[in-house]
């Protein structure tokens, strides 16, 4: 089935959920615009999986729509995504959704040159 993070809240400025799918304490990454942020807090969950927190950065605050993604350390399939929004009211939610589709797109392709050279 692989490795299920879900969102649990989102209140003060950290995020927290749950992570399923293995056994063992998981590596994760958070990263925003391609930039690395410190990794996500993992602790084991009283009831299953393990719980995930991440404290995000006031880099991360910005006018428009800010994208944070969560994945397992030297991956690029999202295991969860982090969206805020802040500043300027938005002209358009189409610019935000076109913002979120060219970062999953960024993210397709570097996966996809891995991918290529791997199997090169």
């Amino acid at each position: 089935m692989g490795l299920q993070l879900l969102k649990t809240k989102f209140v003060d400025g950290i995020w927290e959920g749950v992570l399923t799918g293995t056994e063992a304490m998981p590596q994760l990454s958070a990263n925003h615009m391609g930039q690395p942020l410190d990794a996500p807090r993992i602790e084991q969950h009283p009831e299953a999986g393990w719980r995930v927190t991440l404290a995000l950065p006031t880099s991360v605050l910005s006018d428009g729509v800010q994208t944070v993604v969560i994945a397992e350390e030297g991956s690029d399939a999202p295991l969860a995504q982090v969206h805020v929004m802040a500043g300027e009211p938005l002209d358009d939610d189409l610019r935000a959704e076109v913002q979120l589709l060219r970062e999953e797109l960024d993210m397709l392709k570097r996966a996809f040159r891995r991918h290529s050279v791997e199997t090169t």
